[in-house]
């Protein structure tokens, strides 16, 4: 053992950790799982095609909105928009924001969640309908290709987009757009194609209205 003069200065001597050391005591962020590189996922991704892309949107109406309360007038604006690709799909949206644009945005997110489809025989529409909704009458019937559209206001602007060409529309009730627009979408969601009319003919399963018919006349001859 040798010994040290207790004249000598001491010297304070700082061990260096090891590398198991330096591992263990390192922070937990410095470990592999979490040293590795994230991959960028977004490159590898397939492209998505964006079927809101396909729609064509077309602002009908823009309003203001005038709410009175205690505090004063609260002013907001609606928007009525129309959505439609022109192959057979068609919907319509309201919006209320206290912006144009927001409006516009909630009222176009609505129109894509109410599609419906119209069917069509070529550039028109297999026969003649009439759509109601509340006060709102439009009467649509087929026309001749070549024809065009021949409708105004609202309704013009569902059929333009629904892909219908040729067409005449006329309306027969309240003239406030949307109503017409709501009557119009009634009236085409009533279309029925010949595979339909010729299924609901031959059916052999009894209808349930001509069921209440034979009840009734049963009824009346007891």
């Amino acid at each position: 053992m040798t010994q040290i003069d207790k004249n000598q200065t001491t010297v304070n001597v700082v061990e260096q950790p090891s590398a198991d050391d330096q591992n263990s005591s390192a922070p937990r962020n410095n470990d592999r799982r979490f040293s590795k590189p994230r991959r960028d996922n977004k490159n590898n991704r397939r492209p998505r095609v964006d079927q809101k892309q396909e729609f064509e949107e077309r602002v009908v109406t823009i309003r203001r909105v005038t709410k009175v309360t205690k505090g004063g007038r609260h002013f907001r604006f609606a928007a009525v928009v129309v959505v439609g690709n022109k192959k057979g799909q068609v919907g319509f949206g309201t919006g209320k924001a206290n912006e144009v644009p927001d409006a516009i945005k909630k009222a176009v997110k609505e129109a894509h969640k109410h599609l419906i489809r119209v069917p069509l025989r070529g550039t028109t529409i297999p026969h003649e309908v009439l759509g109601n909704f509340g006060a709102g009458k439009v009467l649509i019937k087929p026309a001749k290709e070549g024809t065009g559209v021949i409708a105004g206001g609202p309704a013009r602007a569902v059929i333009e987009l629904a892909g219908i060409g040729d067409i005449y529309a006329k309306s027969l009730g309240s003239n406030s757009p949307i109503n017409m627009i709501r009557a119009t979408i009634a009236g085409l969601e009533n279309i029925q194609t010949r595979n339909q009319v010729q299924a609901l003919r031959f059916s052999k399963e009894p209808q349930v209205d001509q069921i209440k018919v034979d009840n009734k006349e049963q009824q009346q001859e007891g």
